[in-house]
């Protein structure tokens, strides 16, 4: 596997996880006849809210494994990243689904997605500035 196919492997993934999301919302939508915003519906809100921080989240750290892979990073090193990016997404928004939008996976997720930004910076920094080229 090339590492944009690695790359695009976790574009793909990150694709369906983003339709489930808004699947749900509109599940919630068509049910409550809620058009636009939330209607004063906690559970819309949530599934809205969890939607809306996947989709902020995710192109960052899409836009990093794509980075690390222009820079010849080592394909492990992408996978790891994906991965962990991958399950912590799964994991906040499982959390968020929860009762009150409380779930333990919440805070899980935000704390994965968070060590993924940096070790995904770190890594890019550490490539850019060790490479032969500069």
């Amino acid at each position: 596997m090339t590492l944009f196919e690695i790359v695009a492997l976790y574009v793909a993934l990150h694709l369906i996880v983003a339709s489930f999301l808004v699947y749900r919302v509109g599940q919630i939508r068509l049910k409550e006849k809620v058009s636009l915003g939330d209607g004063g519906n906690a559970q819309l809100n949530a599934r809205i809210r969890a939607h809306g921080n996947y989709i902020e989240n995710t192109p960052l750290a899409l836009i990093g494994l794509v980075a690390l892979a222009m820079l010849s990073a080592p394909a492990l090193l992408l996978h790891l990243f994906g991965m962990a990016f991958l399950i912590g997404r799964l994991v906040h928004a499982h959390g968020m689904a929860q009762d009150g939008a409380n779930g333990r996976g919440r805070g899980i997720g935000a704390i994965l997605t968070l060590l993924t930004y940096v070790g995904t910076a770190l890594s890019l920094l550490y490539f850019i500035f060790t490479s032969d080229y500069i």
